[in-house]
């Protein structure tokens, strides 16, 4: 089965796939990590204590759905609310790979 093209491929894409797999398991730690070292929004405060506590957000979205859902945005991250309390904090994707990429740097 390995010697044919057919075999060599099947076992191409199950390597592969568990590439990705265990990179996705890592990014996911660091996004944990990340989130613990950074000082986020915690759930329950109001729209006016994270803007006195984090400043004005770079962006304030509109709010959408039913009950109504805002993000405001913030360099490395997001603030989810529902009605005028948090819900979720989220650190971007993007700082999240540069500060391992910092962390992981000689």
């Amino acid at each position: 089965m390995f010697g044919t093209t057919k075999g060599k491929l099947i076992w191409g894409v199950v390597f592969l796939a568990m590439i990705g797999t265990a990179a996705a398991d890592v990014l996911l730690i660091e996004k944990v990590r990340e989130r613990m070292a950074r000082n986020l929004p915690d759930n329950g405060l109001s729209m006016s204590q994270v803007e006195q506590r984090f400043g004005e957000p770079l962006e304030r979205r509109p709010a959408v759905g039913e009950p109504p859902i805002t993000r405001w945005d913030y360099e490395d991250y997001s603030v989810f609310f529902e009605h005028e309390l948090v819900i979720e904090s989220v650190v971007h994707h993007e700082a999240v790979v540069r500060e391992a990429e910092r962390r992981n740097s000689p």
